[in-house]
């Protein structure tokens, strides 16, 4: 347990300055709170007070050196639930800022929340001085803190961002989650199969050298593979490394972008599983934008710039152009071909009864549900396919192998 210093105003807006014991900077924020305190200052107490500005400045070193320094998904869903509670409890933006500051856990993420203050001090609104760091936050959280401002609304805002960040973050872990170990049985099984061509095989070609016989064409085109392997094996790497590279930043253009997108679209089986996907994170865009007060022209122009596929994207331009046209949102979504039946339905059941952010979010549970659901049954059916296909490709080398054997033993029955 720890003491803390506070300066705070309760309800009547009196100001108070006492301590207490907790175990971090966070409960104590949170009991203040609770209390309907207006939090101004809190410190960690110093066991002397000569010996304060050492303490401060040896905890100040220790906590920098805990941190970490990319800004990660949690940091953000952190920082967002932080400053709506203290916005909530009528703390101003820029005291939020200072107190958040000093107790995240990403050294990034407080040098720009240093930055955040220090451009609203200068003069920027919130949304200004985010959009000068686009790398982490995104469209969506610069657009929704120019509306959360505009509406006198940013601390409910910033809370249904919070609560959207979490449920991403959230199914993103339970994607990846759902993904290792597929990833590690297929890692294992090509280090075997690599292991088995490069040093196995070797030592059964040398031995083969000393038989007077033909070798089968199995055992001739696995020795074949294995030369090639060693001999050219940095050269191979080199090429595939150099391969990736070039894959990656073609993909990185537009036209890659859509290239791909449009071949994993059109994968059976699997393309439907990439449809969902996109499908999700347009339709939770759209709940949490449209719920926070966003109007559906401007939802649907930030879902446009935030939604993470080229494809959806156009197809958000075009409904988005037809709706300021005066048709109803379920018109062009049907007219796209990308969404299903069901989609339109519900958005047009939810223009009819003035409950289109409700119907977005039952769209995006259902397609969270389907994406989940598919990943179990991959997950189920991957598994034995691969293991099947590693025992398969061992079986064909140890045949291929164990083939000159055979030849040797009839040949020596004969004699």
């Amino acid at each position: 347990m720890s003491k803390f210093y506070y300066t705070a105003r309760d309800k009547s807006g009196d100001k108070i300055s006492d301590s207490v014991e907790a175990p971090s900077q966070d409960e104590v924020i949170t009991r203040l709170l609770s209390q309907g305190f207006t939090i101004l200052d809190i410190r960690l107490a110093a066991e002397k007070t000569g010996s304060r500005s050492l303490r401060d400045a040896k905890n100040k070193a220790l906590f920098r050196q805990a941190k970490h320094y990319r800004v990660t998904s949690e940091d953000l869903v952190l920082f967002c639930r932080q400053l709506a509670t203290l916005l909530n409890a009528g703390v101003t933006i820029l005291k939020c800022l200072d107190i958040i500051s000093r107790q995240v856990a990403s050294r990034k993420l407080e040098d720009i929340l240093k930055d955040l203050r220090k451009s609203m001090e200068q003069g920027l609104s919130l949304h200004e001085a985010m959009a000068k760091h686009r790398a982490v936050f995104s469209e969506l959280w610069i657009n929704l803190a120019e509306s959360g401002v505009a509406s006198g609304n940013l601390a409910v805002v910033l809370d249904r961002l919070a609560s959207y960040l979490e449920r991403s973050a959230e199914f993103k872990k339970k994607i990846i989650s759902s993904l290792i170990y597929p990833g590690i049985l297929m890692s294992v099984g090509l280090m075997a199969l690599l292991f088995l061509t490069i040093k196995i095989i070797p030592t059964f070609a040398e031995i083969f050298k000393s038989f007077d016989i033909k070798l089968p064409f199995l055992t001739r085109l696995l020795i074949l593979t294995s030369d090639i392997l060693r001999k050219f094996f940095l050269v191979i790497i080199g090429v595939v490394a150099l391969s990736v590279f070039l894959f990656k930043k073609y993909i990185k253009t537009k036209e890659g972008r859509r290239r791909l997108e449009d071949f994993r679209l059109r994968l059976p089986v699997v393309g439907d599983f990439f449809r969902s996907l996109v499908i999700e994170r347009f339709s939770s865009e759209m709940h949490t934008l449209i719920e926070s007060g966003v109007p559906i022209l401007y939802s649907l122009d930030i879902a446009e710039r935030s939604v993470d596929s080229v494809i959806m994207a156009d197809i958000v331009r075009k409904v988005k152009e037809e709706v300021r046209q005066g048709k109803p949102l379920s018109r062009p979504l049907e007219a796209s071909g990308f969404f299903e039946p069901m989609v339109v339905q519900m958005v047009a059941i939810g223009e009819e009864i003035g409950e289109i952010p409700q119907m977005f979010k039952r769209i995006n549970i259902f397609y969270q549900q389907q994406v989940e659901t598919f990943l179990a049954r991959f997950v189920s059916l991957f598994e034995p396919l691969i293991l099947v296909f590693i025992g398969v490709i061992i079986g064909i080398m140890v045949i291929g192998m164990f083939m000159p054997i055979f030849q040797l033993s009839q040949i020596g029955s004969k004699v």
